[in-house]
């Protein structure tokens, strides 16, 4: 495996998911997204502080009860090891943990996907994999209605988070026999990288191997646009799209998790 830093997939990833606003605070970078996700929605740290961190947190959560979203610290290796204590002493408690895997194209190639098993059968209808290179309204409009969006400030927002991706990317529809979008996918290209974003696939399609046909996809598409490595993020939970990504070729490289403001301490 190559020698990936942690410091290369955390700056990969905030190119790659932009919020809605931010603020940069003497090494920290505060971000607001409406809650719509724990990462764009919290504090990061990304260099040197020089002010006191008693200080530096009750100035976020000053901010963030102006932004009207819960204040929300994430936690890495690159997070100076004195902040997390402060916290618990401050009534923060852990509501969300995530695994950021890697995977090196030189090690594990990527494999072109298999897409026959998804033709039109007697019991089945076809499904179509698209391939766009910007999301759309209409891939955007699939995606909520797969996550269950109907957060009206999210459904106004996040849209224009997509639109300022500032990188290529490599985006993935699926549609069902009725032209619906019952699957998505998202790669983001940068520096030798291609990263997995947005595998959602509707549940009465589940274990038919879609969301592995969709990552396939990802991966093939960014080796040929030049990408050596890839990387993801899944939540350390969720066993079934562990092991769904371990299989593929990915291996853990580091765990995150946010901490919250536990509200009866807000």
């Amino acid at each position: 495996m190559a020698d990936i830093s942690v410091k290369t997939i955390e700056d990969l990833s905030l190119n790659a998911w932009p919020s809605y606003q931010l603020q940069l605070y003497d090494g920290w970078i505060l971000r607001y997204s409406s809650f719509y996700t724990h990462r764009t929605n919290c504090v990061e740290q990304i260099g040197e502080s020089t002010l006191p961190l008693p200080e530096k947190v009750a100035y976020c959560e000053g901010i963030y009860k102006r932004w009207q979203t819960p204040s929300i610290f994430k936690i890495s290796p690159l997070t100076d090891p004195a902040l997390e204590p402060l916290l618990v002493e401050r009534g923060y408690h852990v509501e969300h943990k995530v695994t950021n895997m890697v995977m090196d194209f030189a090690e594990v190639p990527p494999v072109e996907p298999d897409l026959s098993g998804f033709e039109a059968t007697a019991a089945q209808p076809a499904l179509k994999f698209r391939l766009g290179h910007r999301v759309t309204n209409n891939w955007l409009t699939g995606l909520f209605a797969l996550k269950g969006t109907t957060n009206k400030v999210h459904l106004r927002i996040v849209p224009s988070m997509y639109a300022a991706i500032p990188k290529d990317e490599i985006v993935v529809t699926v549609l069902d026999g009725e032209g619906c979008i019952a699957a998505t996918g998202l790669g983001i290209l940068d520096r030798d990288f291609i990263g997995v974003y947005a595998i959602h696939v509707r549940d009465d399609l589940r274990r038919r191997g879609i969301a592995r046909a969709v990552v396939q996809t990802i991966l093939w598409e960014g080796q040929k646009a030049g990408a050596r490595y890839s990387y993801l993020q899944v939540v350390s939970d969720n066993t079934a799209a562990r092991g769904l990504y371990t299989s593929l070729g990915f291996t853990p490289l580091y765990d995150a998790w946010f901490r919250v403001k536990d509200e009866k301490t807000t």
